[in-house]
């Protein structure tokens, strides 16, 4: 099960936060298990938010956030723009806005310290809050995020990208077939690529559209394209984790480099895995992080 919970970002902006996992246990022999085991799923565990990458929701990290929920509070949100989250028109889209939105989002749902998991944008969102508030943050996991800057070119390519779409889609399976099999950006089928496009996805009178603005994406993208993140890396002081798709974004000497910027850095990779590891291998994911989660203890 997933709560939703609404708490206030940055601007007055309306976030919606996910919590996943069941009511605190209230039956004796399950609450001496969990004192056994030294944790519990209630109120009181150690916190972890889950951050999605551009275009992406809460809703994509329900595999990972339902067996986190056996140990932490386990919360997703859907940051501004995305999900179930307000799309303010003229809505600030900046670093800023997504770093401050995670931080009072912390602050209201009373998880810090906490664990922060981020795939792409979401990771650079949490390593920068990382930097800015070590109060708030335990430890880190980047998911496939490059840290180098990726330059005009790129924005002019993903622009071009939102253009190609075949909207409206005429129905999900649709939607499943052009992002797994014949988008031009896909090398080979990839099922779990069109599932990921499809969850994103709403119906409207006229067919099946993003729930998302594209416009917005791209002026959220271009917050950051242009820029280098190595400084803020330098700075996050908790242990951190850089996990990468072995086909994903990330290239192997880049992740290498940003495990050495960090502080007290580590690194894993998933065989297999391209840009949307959790996503499309959920279960060599979760062998990747849980070392790094246990070494971090109960908080």
């Amino acid at each position: 099960m997933a709560r939703r919970i609404d708490v206030t970002g940055t601007g007055g902006v309306r976030l919606a936060a996910w919590e996943f996992g069941d009511p605190p246990k209230t039956d004796p022999a399950q609450d001496a298990q969990g004192a056994h085991d030294g944790h519990t799923a209630a109120e009181g565990s150690p916190g972890v938010l889950l951050l999605h990458g551009l275009m992406g929701r809460a809703s994509h990290w329900a595999s990972t956030a339902r067996w986190l929920s056996a140990r932490y509070r386990a919360v997703a949100l859907d940051q501004r723009g995305h999900g179930r989250s307000d799309k303010p028109p003229q809505g600030s889209f900046t670093r800023d806005a997504y770093v401050d939105d995670v931080e009072a989002a912390l602050e209201q749902l009373g998880l810090a310290p906490v664990v922060l998991i981020g795939h792409a944008m979401g990771a650079l969102t949490a390593w920068q809050l990382a930097a800015k508030r070590p109060d708030l943050v335990r430890g880190l996991i980047i998911c496939d995020m490059r840290a180098s800057a990726l330059g005009a070119a790129s924005q002019r390519e993903w622009g071009q990208w939102f253009k190609s779409w075949p909207l409206p889609f005429a129905t999900l399976a649709d939607v499943r077939k052009w992002f797994g099999e014949d988008d031009p950006w896909v090398e080979r089928p990839n099922p779990a690529r069109g599932e990921f496009y499809a969850e994103v996805m709403a119906e409207s009178p006229d067919g099946w559209r993003p729930v998302f603005e594209p416009e917005q994406m791209l002026r959220s993208r271009e917050t950051w394209v242009y820029d280098a993140h190595w400084e803020e890396l330098a700075q996050v002081r908790c242990p951190a984790l850089v996990v990468r798709g072995l086909d994903g974004e990330l290239g192997r000497a880049e992740a290498q480099e940003m495990v050495r910027v960090l502080p007290r850095g580590q690194y894993a990779e998933v065989a297999d895995a391209g840009h949307l590891v959790h996503y499309d291998q959920p279960d060599a994911w979760r062998a990747a992080i849980e070392p790094f989660l246990d070494s971090l203890g109960d908080g």
